[in-house]
Parts: structure tokens; C-alpha cells; sequence
């Protein structure tokens, strides 16, 4: 039954990946596209993480915790880049 469940979830988290990309190529202005470029880490951390469940393999919730780590350094980098115009003062 987990087994279903969790295949279930992967599906629907793989449709929001692709509205994520959807939104992320064609966002009318740039903040929008840095948006969804966030949203994207946090489903490609719930994807893997869903995997790691699905296999039973402890090593993909390490990949997903290095994902969200450069996510957010990522994240912070680029809503410095557009407040100031330098990322490194």
C-alpha cells in the first residue's frame, strides 16, 4: 500500500515539476522566474526524497539535503544580484 502511495506522489510531484519549468521559461517578469526556480529545488527535494522512500536508500536524503543547501544560497544569491547589482560587496 506505501508503495502505491508513494508512486502516486511521485506522479503528482512530476507534474508540478514540469508547471515549474513551465512557469520558469515562461514567467512574464523576473522575479517570477526566480520563484519558480525555488519552487523547483523544493520539488526536486521532494522527488528524491520520495525516491529515497520508494528504494529504501538512505543516500538520496543526503542528496536532497546538499539540493536545499544550494537552493537557498542560490536563492539569496540571485535576490541580491537583482536588489543591489552585486552579489559579493
Amino acid at each position: 500500500m506505501l508503495h502505491t502511495v508513494i508512486l502516486l506522489c511521485l506522479c503528482i510531484m512530476a507534474v508540478a515539476v514540469v508547471l515549474n519549468m513551465l512557469r520558469l521559461l515562461k514567467g512574464p517578469d523576473l522575479p517570477d522566474r526566480i520563484l519558480a526556480l525555488d519552487t523547483l529545488y523544493i520539488n526536486a527535494i521532494a522527488l528524491i526524497i520520495l525516491l529515497g522512500l520508494y528504494l529504501d536508500s538512505d543516500l538520496f536524503f543526503e542528496a536532497a539535503l546538499l539540493i536545499a543547501v544550494m537552493g537557498f544560497v542560490g536563492t539569496v544569491a540571485i535576490a541580491k544580484h537583482l536588489l543591489r547589482g552585486d552579489i559579493i560587496e
